[in-house]
């Protein structure tokens, strides 16, 4: 069984900064690329970043300069780090992972959501 478990979400003011963590925990061989989606009621959920075990990372255009991806594959965790926040970043955000388990398949895993919440 593998689950991936969100934290950090909640309200701010607009400007202010936020970081969101999502740790990976069960029978896990290795962790692949991890992400951070995002969706609002009524739109598709939306990439924000996404970042290679090696650390390499990209962004959406619309987050890039803002947001900031880090993963400490010690712990099997992904961060989002979110600065200058807008209300238009208002959201739900998902932690995603590619994870291969001990029996050694691939899968696509979720994380719960974590709500984000900008006040203008």
């Amino acid at each position: 069984q593998v689950q991936l478990v969100e934290s950090g979400g909640g309200l701010v003011q607009a400007g202010m900064s936020l970081t969101l963590s999502c740790a990976a925990s069960g029978s896990i061989f290795s962790v692949n690329d991890m992400a951070w989606y995002r969706q609002v009621p009524g739109k598709q959920r939306e990439l924000v970043a996404r970042i290679s075990t090696g650390g390499n990372t990209i962004y959406a255009d619309t987050m890039k300069g803002r947001f900031t991806i880090s993963r400490d594959n010690a712990k099997n965790t992904v961060y989002l780090q979110m600065n200058s926040l807008k209300p238009e970043d208002t959201a739900v955000y998902y932690c995603n992972a590619k994870i291969v388990g001990v029996d050694f398949r691939s899968a696509n895993y979720w994380g719960q959501g974590a709500q984000v919440t900008v006040s203008s």
